[in-house]
């Protein structure tokens, strides 16, 4: 054989090796841990990095050094259950009929909602747990309450495994609040062999106050209430810090996403020093619930940025951009279940409507814009200053609050007025009417009557 001869014949065979080769499908990723840890009533600037006056936080300060600081996220309610759902559905709490907190069925009752969330809802869990995760719950619940009996338990949603409080009341445990990072940890450290989703709701900052001495005698400077409340803090921080910790000592840093936010702003000051929770047991009251939002309009409670501007801190070495500040990105929380399923390798059910959009691309660091509109809900008239909004709806720049009952509106530039001080409903009326009309259309989309299959039996005595 000639070496002309040979070079073509090799040649050739090059040439059916790249072939081959381009018909060898796409290993795919690796699916990564994803760990939420979703804070109680923890204010937009209860962080050292937020510029806390006299709370430290140096874990997750850390943990934003490490990652990015988004600080253009919003939940999606101004308080607890409606805000979880988001999480748990990817869509707006009212689309499931989750007005306000779960509490008694009298209660429900008066707002027109379910006596739990309906496990047959879309639930981010059971789709990450159908694409093979190990899935699990810590911390609080709160998708139903300790004041019903016959609710279903968190395995009914997609957790394989879970530890919480606030469960119905039949429960065999109610966990103490102080085992939810430490349950956590186990929950890691049995499942590193195979990727794994954990929801950690923890319990600070929410009444019934529970501070250690350790953390007691660190702020022993402080004033009383700021020294309760700093130390209810760290306490958290630390927490935070046994999970990144944990990630770290296994080698799991480069494969797991760890978030840090919160179900809503801080809950406003009281004048009760003492509080008795029936699924924590007694504690501290809202006395000592003396959390910061900075220079953010409104509280817990209300559509304010202080009541729905949370922190949201992403962690993921190699992945998510370090020592970074994002305040363009406008994200929410409905966008969490999108964007897990995405980084799991997996497509959204064919026949699920989602209210958000995937924040892979911002979580990234490369160029991200919103697709859809941010709607929020809350309870009717009420006259409170910073509580009187009802109805919510962010769509571009632009941040409309009504209530229709009362007759008011207020429109915000977020571009360029992102705490929200200067109403500008007079100079632009036009827009004010545009999202006013694209309110009305999305809350006529919305159900009138919970689902009956999520009335509890206990309704009829009227508890």
């Amino acid at each position: 054989m000639t070496a002309i001869v040979k070079q073509i014949l090799g040649l050739l065979i090059g040439v059916q090796s790249l072939t081959a080769m381009s018909h060898v499908p796409d290993v795919p990723p690796q699916q990564p841990n994803i760990i939420f840890i979703f804070a109680d009533d923890w204010g937009y600037a209860d962080l050292g990095i937020h510029g806390s006056t006299f709370c430290q936080t140096p874990r997750l300060d850390q943990m934003a050094k490490e990652g990015t600081d988004f600080q253009n996220f919003t939940v999606n309610h101004p308080v607890c259950s409606p805000s979880r759902t988001a999480v748990m559905t990817g869509q707006f709490p009212a689309r499931n009929s989750v007005h306000q907190h779960f509490a008694s069925t009298a209660h429900h009752v008066r707002a027109g909602m379910p006596d739990w969330l309906d496990p047959q809802a879309p639930m981010l869990p059971r789709m990450l747990q159908a694409a093979g995760y190990a899935t699990a719950h810590f911390g609080k619940w709160h998708l139903s309450n300790d004041h019903i009996a016959d609710a279903p338990m968190p395995t009914s949603y997609g957790y394989d495994e879970y530890g919480a409080f606030n469960l119905p009341n039949l429960a065999p445990e109610q966990m103490p609040t102080a085992e939810s990072c430490p349950r956590a940890a186990d929950f890691i450290r049995r499942h590193q062999d195979q990727p794994f989703f954990i929801n950690l709701w923890i319990h600070e900052t929410h009444t019934p106050h529970y501070p250690l001495q350790q953390y007691l005698d660190q702020f022993e400077d402080l004033d009383e209430q700021q020294q309760v409340y700093a130390a209810i803090v760290a306490e958290g921080d630390a927490g935070v810090g046994l999970i990144l910790d944990t990630l770290k000592e296994l080698g799991l840093d480069e494969q797991t996403l760890v978030i840090f936010s919160s179900d809503n702003g801080p809950e406003w000051t009281g004048m009760k020093k003492h509080s008795d929770d029936t699924s924590t047991g007694p504690g501290l009251g809202s006395y000592y619930s003396v959390g910061e939002k900075g220079t953010l309009k409104g509280q817990k409670r209300s559509l304010y940025a202080g009541g729905i501007r949370v922190p949201f801190i992403a962690r993921w070495p190699s992945v998510i951009p370090a020592e970074r500040v994002n305040r363009d990105s406008v994200l929410t929380a409905v966008d969490l279940l999108p964007t897990f399923m995405e980084l799991a390798g997996q497509a959204l059910p064919a026949d699920y409507q989602p209210d958000g959009v995937s924040m892979v691309a911002a979580l990234k660091g490369q160029p991200f814009e919103r697709s859809k509109p941010i709607f929020w809900e809350w309870a009717p008239a009420q006259a409170h200053a910073e509580v009187w909004p009802h109805l919510g709806i962010r769509e571009g720049q632009w941040k409309l609050l009504i209530n229709e009952q009362l007759g008011k509106a207020e429109l915000y530039n977020i571009e360029n007025d992102w705490a929200e001080t200067t109403d500008l409903s007079a100079q632009y009326p036009e827009v004010v009417d545009q999202l006013t009309q694209q309110t009305q259309a999305w809350k006529a989309t919305l159900p009138t009557e919970p689902p009956v299959s999520c009335l509890s039996a206990s309704r009829s005595t009227g508890k």
